[in-house]
């Protein structure tokens, strides 16, 4: 609003200034700009409106190269953003202002692009009236391309349709009419004219409201009545005009009456009142367009005799070159705002394009990269899996081999004891026998000695025969059966325990049959213990760990109790060694537990159930 406020009060200055001439040109275009440059904001439609608002007030202005540079950059916003009836309006502003500079074939295309605009979308009120003033706007540059007719019918067309708005148009319709009667006073159709300017002062309405456009009219009338030789109204309405213009300070409009004078006054050869006005005149018109100056040098020239009216000659001729250079100019740097836009555009357009694959190629060699380093990524964990696995099979293999030698040499064991236990039993224990029996013989001999002798060797040998016979009975039992896992166990558990500096306690069940227990079941227990071990030295830090093999309802528990710093199970992330133990007792459908404590320790509870118990 601040903005807005400030552009309000810097464009009323600006309008003051045309109006008045109190404020510099330069002073002014420099305001403009700094409250342009004050329009810091993203949204490009807004600020193609703030464009607009100034090219149409450098147009009133007659600052053409201002007001076509401001409205094509608001045009170009519009048209992209697909706003037909905001893009038409300132084909209209541009228009004028070719029309302005002269540029009338240029006006012309740009009046028919805006009208093909306007009929495109819903006829409301504000279209209506853009059309009527594009026509009016195209009746203009055929009046001054000395195409009379087609101006009238551009002329009627605006006319009909600014009677169908609604509002206040009563000036506009006016202005209108007045130039059909300069459209027929020039292509002399005067009989037209009266009847147009009859249309116009018989609405008093609009003489009274609007002093300018009866100047206008009544100008224009007053030089129908001379060019048609019908001047006993003249110079009564010329006078009446002017004094209008004096009373309105309309400056302006005041050079035509005063040309008009002049030109009367010469054809009455009255010299001296026409030097007058025709001075009076140039010297108006120096304060604004070069035609009127251009007009008044032309109509001096005619007046004045000898040197002073080659001298107004010579500077109309020099002055006339002068303005067809800078009209050219002026078409030339139409042409060239419009070219250069187009070639911003087209580099505006390729640098995004530019800018877009930029960022595709950037993301596709982004995906790519991560892609490649997942893929090796994968491969490099899938490597370290296999070779994971690999050893796993590998430990599996010797545990397996260790086994089987451990039951080749149980057995050959067991078959070396039966060997001997029935050496003992057949061999010696049956001589021993035979002997007994030989000396339970000599009984018959009943002397005390033989006696007491004989009965002394047969004491013997009963007691031999029992010793015999123990050991015999004991080599034949398999005492050490089941008892080679258990001794594995142990073991690895002291190696352990040694190597990573662990006091334990190891408590087994006797009741265990473990050569009833499957070869799967034995190494998936035993490498479960021996991965428990591993994580507790790695990750718990502590300092003692309790180890028991319990039996309950045919299943073997395993528990591994420590002192160390536990963690939250909840949170802990798992690794390949808990993965791999929770394979395993998948495989031997059993449980497998943790429970832990932050600075409580933690315990695990691995239970495999056996159908062999």
């Amino acid at each position: 609003m601040f903005r807005k406020i400030c552009l309000f009060l810097y464009l009323l200055s600006f309008s003051f200034w045309v109006d008045a001439q109190e404020v510099k040109f330069q002073n002014t275009i420099d305001s403009l700009q700094i409250v342009l440059s004050s329009l810091e904001s993203t949204d490009s439609l807004k600020i193609a409106r703030e464009h607009y608002f100034i090219g149409r007030t450098y147009r009133k202005a007659l600052i053409s190269d201002s007001a076509y540079f401001y409205c094509q950059k608001a045009e170009k916003v519009f048209r992209n953003s697909n706003l037909k009836l905001e893009t038409a309006r300132t084909l209209y502003e541009i228009a004028v202002t070719q029309a302005n500079d002269k540029d009338y074939t240029g006006s012309e295309v740009t009046c028919f692009e805006a009208i093909v605009l306007l009929e495109e979308i819903p006829q409301t009120n504000e279209v209506k009236k853009y059309k009527a003033y594009t026509y009016n706007c195209l009746g203009i540059v055929f009046d001054e391309l000395d195409l009379y007719e087609d101006a009238i019918k551009y002329f009627e067309k605006s006319l009909s349709i600014k009677n169908t708005l609604e509002g206040d148009f009563e000036r506009s319709i006016g202005l209108s009419l007045n130039n059909m009667l300069k459209v027929y006073r020039r292509s002399g159709e005067y009989e037209l004219a009266f009847k147009k300017y009859k249309e116009i002062v018989d609405n008093k309405t609009l003489v009274n409201r609007y002093p300018d456009v009866h100047v206008l009219a009544l100008g224009n009338y007053a030089n129908t009545l001379f060019l048609s030789d019908e001047r006993d109204q003249l110079p009564g309405l010329y006078l009446k005009a002017l004094k209008i213009c004096d009373s309105t300070n309309d400056s302006y409009n005041s050079i035509i009456i005063n040309q008009h004078l002049a030109e009367f006054y010469n054809s009455k050869k009255d010299l001296d009142s026409a030097k007058h006005y025709a001075y009076k005149a140039k010297s108006l018109s120096e304060k604004y367009s070069n035609d009127d100056l251009l007009k008044s040098l032309l109509l001096l020239s005619k007046i004045e005799r000898g040197e002073k009216a080659a001298e107004f000659l010579e500077a109309y001729i020099k002055l006339n070159d002068s303005v067809q250079k800078a009209e050219r100019k002026t078409r030339n740097k139409f042409a060239r705002i419009r070219f250069e836009t187009q070639q911003i555009e087209q580099e505006n357009e390729q640098i995004a394009r530019e800018r877009m694959w930029l960022i595709i190629i950037s993301i596709i060699l982004l995906i790519s990269a991560l892609l490649i380093y997942i893929i090796i990524s994968q491969r490099a964990k899938n490597k370290e899996l296999k070779f994971a696995k690999q050893q796993q099979e590998a430990n599996e293999e010797i545990y397996n081999l260790m086994l089987n030698e451990n039951e080749k040499i149980e057995e050959a064991r067991t078959i070396e004891k039966q060997r001997i236990s029935q050496e003992l039993h057949d061999g010696v224990l049956g001589r021993l026998f035979g002997t007994r029996l030989s000396l339970d013989s000599l009984n018959m001999n009943n002397s005390d000695q033989a006696v007491k002798t004989r009965s002394q060797y047969i004491s013997e040998l009963k007691t031999i025969e029992d010793d015999i016979r123990k050991v015999s009975h004991e080599l034949n039992t398999d005492f050490i059966s089941g008892s080679g896992f258990i001794d594995m166990t142990k073991t690895m558990v002291e190696t352990q325990t040694t190597a990573y500096k662990l006091n334990y306690s190891f408590k087994d069940d006797d009741i265990i049959h473990w050569d009833a227990v499957s070869n799967k079941d034995k190494i998936h227990i035993y490498r479960m213990l021996q991965e428990t071990l591993h994580n507790i030295h790695k990750h718990a830090q502590a300092s003692h760990v309790n180890i028991s093999i319990r039996l309950k309802n045919d299943v073997i528990c395993l528990t591994i109790e420590d002192n160390g710093q536990g963690f939250d199970v909840a949170k802990a992330r798992s690794g390949i060694g808990i993965k791999n133990m929770n394979a395993r007792i998948a495989e031997v459908e059993g449980i497998f537990e943790i429970e832990s404590e932050k600075n409580k320790g933690t315990i695990v509870r691995i239970e495999v159930p056996t159908k062999y118990l």
